[in-house]
């Protein structure tokens, strides 16, 4: 059995003051117990050649050293050194999320470094870490919403799944309504105490086929509530990659009223992010609103570890009256 020492601890530890008397039994049979000792007087040098030191007299000298040992163990099983086993337990009451990110190729805009969809993959990715106890799930839209991963308490997988996102993997356009009726069908069986939308976008409402007010219908009937970022700055963007041959550069479209709208009437809130560190607070600001309620109980269980010393105690005491009773058995 591995037993972790550092975990042990002692019940009885008076019981460890008795272990001071062990320097002083040693020091009396070194000093006083051989004055004891039986001798064999001899006329002469030459008669003692025939006495040998035998394993009997080995034994002999041993035995005073074998009941001190004796004597400290049981000292030690006496103080009752326990294993400490510790339990937790865990009562979390979780909040289930949904991450609704814009995929449309405005998010390749580089206002933010290295562009606005990698720029918010990063702080959402930062956000998972935070939410320990907290079932997330995510929903990418464009012209079209899609899933990419339903609730999960396997956050390492979400943020792989994160790092797989690009631009230009769904039609085009800016599906608004679509990616939060996606969310909203994720949400609605949930049995946690608390659900939370947080919608991502750069632009205006453009495509799909569910408007906005009719998710947000959605989102008020299952009591789901909705955080709403605005992502970009108001100055002319400039695209990256294939999207800057189509795009150019134009002016930042964000359709602040309808965002607003959104959070005000599911009990929400709006924020706009002008920048990476701007976008970053506010997931951390949104951390801090949807705190998670968790109660930790530890459990202590003992385990008696008296018998590591009892046992080895008992073995050598039988073994120290078996040798007086026989083979160290001086005649009466």
């Amino acid at each position: 059995m591995n037993i972790d020492f550092n975990n042990i601890e002692i019940h009885h530890p008076w019981f460890l003051l008795l272990l001071a008397a062990i320097p002083v039994l040693i020091w009396y049979i070194r000093r006083i117990y051989p004055s004891k000792e039986a001798f064999i007087p001899v006329p002469a040098l030459e008669d003692a050649k025939e006495f040998h030191y035998s394993w009997k007299v080995f034994l002999y000298k041993l035995l005073p050293y074998l009941k001190l040992l004796v004597l400290t163990l049981l000292i030690l099983a006496m103080s009752r050194p326990r294993l400490t086993l510790k339990q937790q337990s865990i009562n979390a009451e979780g909040i289930d999320i949904m991450l609704v990110m814009d995929v449309s190729t405005s998010m390749l805009a580089k206002d933010f470094k290295p562009n606005r969809l990698e720029a918010a993959k990063a702080v959402a990715e930062d956000f998972i870490s935070h939410r320990k106890y907290d079932r997330i799930g995510l929903v990418i839209f464009a012209g079209e919403a899609f899933t990419f991963a339903p609730l999960t308490t396997d956050h390492d997988l979400l943020k792989n799944f994160i790092s797989q996102i690009r631009a230009g993997i769904l039609k085009d356009g800016t599906a608004i309504g679509n990616g939060l009726a996606a969310a909203i069908n994720r949400l609605k069986d949930s049995k946690a105490k608390s659900k939370v939308i947080i919608l991502l976008t750069d632009g205006v409402n453009n495509a799909g086929y569910i408007s906005p007010e009719t998710a947000v219908e959605m989102a008020k009937k299952y009591k789901i509530k909705i955080y709403t970022i605005g992502i970009g700055s108001n100055q002319q963007m400039s695209m990256g990659g294939f999207a800057s041959m189509i795009f150019g550069t134009g002016e930042a479209e964000l359709d602040e009223q309808l965002l607003k709208a959104i959070a005000a009437q599911t009990g929400g809130r709006y924020f706009r992010a002008k920048n990476k560190e701007e976008l970053a607070k506010i997931y951390d600001y949104i951390d801090q609103l949807e705190k998670t309620k968790i109660e930790v109980k530890v459990i202590k269980r003992y385990s008696e570890e008296f018998r590591l010393f009892l046992i080895p105690a008992l073995i050598l005491l039988l073994l120290v009256l078996l040798l007086e009773k026989t083979v160290l058995r001086t005649p009466v």
